[in-house]
């Protein structure tokens, strides 16, 4: 982080903190902050290119009150979701290691905690899966990962998979914006059913 900083001295460059409300009926977990997106901000997926996807869609189904997030004071604010990721701090070459997944998994425990019973623990990508599966001390062989599958976990919740939202993911289509926009679409049905 001191080199990014060197070279960006207005990033944030630090832990990222989770953004939204506290006991939201829907939690979305990334893997870590983006170099140039929350490590910059200093907000969860703001700032870059899943960002842009993840926001739209939130705002399309309710969840946020802007499509598009651009800085930590632009107003946007969650409504019944919080973000958050299984690593606080920008790994280096951007690619976290199984040791800052361990450091930072008493910070997601406590974040999955918070989600109460009817309520939906989306995770962006296969990483983000496993490291949420670690922290709720679930066997992952129990719960494999694969893009719209849903499991009930611990206390009534239900965990969502996607794949992440990033730019790799869909200029290569593997993940679609209609694919992304159908899970979120899940999501708000679980929550509403809740």
């Amino acid at each position: 982080m001191d080199t990014v900083k060197a070279v960006h001295p207005t990033y944030h460059c630090g832990p990222v903190a989770a953004f939204g409300e506290r006991d939201a009926g829907l939690l979305v977990v990334g893997l870590a902050p983006g170099k140039h997106g929350a490590n910059a901000t200093g907000r969860p997926f703001t700032g870059d290119h899943a960002g842009r996807m993840l926001y739209e869609a939130l705002h399309r189904f309710g969840f946020a009150t802007r499509p598009v997030s651009a800085h930590r004071r632009d107003g946007l604010r969650l409504i019944g979701c919080r973000i958050t990721n299984a690593v606080k701090c920008l790994p280096p070459e951007n690619k976290p290691v199984a040791a800052e997944v361990r450091e930072c998994r008493h910070f997601l425990a406590a974040e999955l905690a918070t989600v109460g019973r009817g309520g939906v623990i989306l995770v962006l990508g296969g990483l983000a899966h496993q490291a949420t599966l670690r922290a709720l001390e679930c066997r992952l062989r129990d719960y494999p990962f694969g893009h719209g599958l849903e499991y009930e976990v611990l206390g009534g919740r239900t965990l969502l998979c996607s794949y992440h939202c990033s730019r790799y993911n869909t200029q290569t289509r593997r993940l679609t914006e209609p694919m992304f926009m159908s899970v979120i679409k899940r999501a708000r049905t679980k929550v509403d059913a809740s």
